[in-house]
């Protein structure tokens, strides 16, 4: 039978006990994380989310108490009292190792049948049990670490923010579905039969608004939401730290203000001062042409080279065809990632790996060549490979003895997809980095459009409401392939940790942009009406950008997978295996929203 607590009150969390304390009374409450029954002696390890106390109970105890201490088991929800003493034994495992509590009353809250899986950090888990019965893996140390390590991230967001003048505005969560890209969560309306609010996938529109209704500054922690394929380290419903602010014109007047909120977050989480001055930038072309991504991990080298020119007069059909690609404003092109030292730690069955690995990123192939120490050439296009094209490669690609050459060729965004993604897989397989360190950079001047070749036309790489670069407005129309945005994202680590763009404020300008993308006078009208329709009552410059409070938490809590860092996430399939949503619901609410289901 559960007991009462009968008006104990805590004195402090388990883990917060150390040496000074020696001598006090006190009261812990949390879970048994296991006893040791040593006849006359019996340890328990008592639990809460700040850490481990050991309790004894030893010869001194009464009777009738150290029986009740006895039939304690792992989980059960206790509360004891008793004396804070030094321990005759000490450890350094865990903080509070110098001291334990000799206890004189002991409650047993409640009790707890056997756990389908131990809890602590190294038990090997499998992650459907551990998602079935997430309460409980949210028992173990690191997870409940990682959602405190977010709760510090958010009160430093909302306390620098604060100090900035911004103001935290709560935006729907029932809004109009509007193309932004992923499909839509909907939801039925059973006032409105037949029509549907959508869970939003961001703020984007409402925080515009409140720019044009004079808010000047506003951030929001939002929920969103998005119906899409899940990838790894994505869920469908996600929290976003979205910013906005008036009377912003340049890149730079959004960015430098958000360095502060970085540097602050991750000061006051991990302790790291990222310095003084500006985080570093790199446009997006540099980014893709030198490490074939737009999330950049610049904490080692391998940068992309092209080579197109060295095979310019190649016999290989491989590479000619390549080069010879022209859809629209796609071209092909040869380039070339150069692993130092690759030779002698690529064997040749691991070089066939790391092309297969190649072709699961879009690649028909991946081509190789290496130098051994003694400088021979090996290659897997020997064939067609010249003295003359392995000394251009020596000199274009520092290739020296030992050195091994990867080589991509077909359209320019398979060709970076590919060597971007064999550069991040060879430095991980390697350990060319040290994964301690913290790589922050912003990427800038993104296009503002891309060649859809299933379209056949241009399409918004951001959102609609993206601005122009000042000096590219008249290349949107004239030459779109050129036209580049007022965007930028925020990369650490070689992960997108946010990004965002000065918003077109010109009610000209705008309908300029819808045009551009296709839409008529009457798609403006019934997809963004009330937003356009604003524009018409200035609207001031205005800027802002959204942190992925997720990967962020992430990032800093050094955790690789994202489910980690969110209390009760979702599997690939967009469902919860714990509470099993979603699921059938009754013929009755069905028949309320006049929603028929085809069998």
């Amino acid at each position: 039978m559960a007991e009462l607590l009968d008006g104990l009150k805590r004195t402090a969390m388990c883990g917060t006990f150390r040496e000074n304390d020696a001598g006090k009374t006190a009261v812990v409450f949390g879970w048994v994380q296991r006893r040791r029954n040593l006849g006359s002696l019996l340890f328990v390890d008592v639990r809460d989310r700040s850490g481990i106390v050991q309790v004894v109970f030893d010869e001194t105890t009464e009777k009738e108490l150290f029986e009740k201490a006895e039939k304690l088991r792992s989980e059960y929800v206790v509360a004891v009292k008793g004396v804070v003493r030094e321990r005759s034994s000490k450890t350094n495992k865990i903080p509070t190792g110098d001291v334990e509590i000799l206890a004189d009353e002991l409650k047993i809250l409640a009790e707890a049948d056997t756990t389908p899986f131990e809890i602590s950090d190294s038990s090997n888990v499998n992650d459907t049990l551990r998602l079935k019965y997430r309460y409980l893996d949210l028992r173990r140390p690191s997870l409940q670490r990682n959602l405190i390590m977010r709760n510090e991230i958010c009160k430093a967001t909302r306390a620098y923010l604060d100090e900035l003048g911004f103001v935290e505005v709560e935006t729907p969560m029932l809004g109009k579905s509007t193309p932004e890209g992923a499909r839509d969560y909907l939801v039925p309306s059973r006032v409105h039969p037949g029509e549907f609010y959508a869970l939003p996938q961001s703020p984007q529109l409402y925080k515009q608004l409140l720019m044009i209704a004079g808010m000047d500054r506003y951030y929001q922690i939002a929920r969103c939401f998005r119906d899409e394929d899940l990838r790894a380290n994505r869920q469908p419903e996600f929290t976003q730290i979205d910013i906005e602010m008036s009377f912003v014109e340049k890149i730079e007047d959004v960015t430098y203000p958000i360095e502060g909120l970085i540097k602050r977050v991750f000061a006051s989480t991990i302790g790291l001062d990222l310095g003084e001055g500006h985080f570093r930038t790199m446009t997006y072309r540099e980014a893709m042409e030198n490490y074939g991504s737009d999330k950049p991990d610049t904490r080692f080298d391998m940068k992309i080279v092209n080579v197109t020119d060295v095979f310019k007069n190649t016999e290989f059909k491989v590479f000619k065809d390549a080069m010879d690609i022209k859809i629209g404003p796609i071209r092909g092109s040869v380039r070339a990632i150069n692993f130092k030292g690759g030779a002698a730690k690529l064997s040749r069955k691991e070089l066939d790996a790391v092309v297969e690995f190649a072709k699961t990123l879009g690649a028909k192939g991946l081509c190789w060549l290496t130098v051994s120490e003694n400088g021979e050439v090996k290659s897997s296009f020997n064939k067609f490979l010249t003295e003359e094209n392995v000394a251009s490669l020596k000199e274009k690609c520092a290739l020296e003895n030992g050195d091994a050459l990867f080589i991509a060729s077909d359209k320019d965004y398979v060709v970076f997809n590919t060597l971007g993604g064999v550069r991040l897989m060879l430095a991980n397989k390697f350990d060319l980095y040290d994964k301690n360190t913290y790589d922050v950079l912003w990427v800038t001047e993104f296009p503002m459009f891309e060649w859809s070749e299933e379209e056949n036309r241009y399409m918004a790489v951001h959102h609609p409401f993206t601005a122009p670069m000042d000096e590219d407005v008249e290349l949107c129309e004239s030459d779109p392939s050129k036209a580049r945005a007022k965007a930028y994202d925020l990369v650490i680590n070689g992960q997108e940790a946010g990004g965002g763009s000065i918003r077109i404020h010109s009610r000209d300008l705008q309908k300029k942009m819808f045009n551009i993308l296709g839409f008529t006078d009457a798609d403006i009208q019934t997809k963004f009406g009330f937003f356009v329709d604003a524009f018409n009552y200035g609207a001031p410059p205005h800027g802002g950008l959204a942190f992925g409070l997720d990967r962020l938490t992430m990032l800093l809590a050094k955790d690789d997978s994202i489910r980690d860092v969110i209390a009760f996430p979702k599997v690939q399939t967009a469902s919860c295996l714990m509470s099993e949503a979603p699921s059938p619901v009754d013929e009755k609410q069905l028949k309320e929203l006049q929603i028929k289901i085809d069998e």
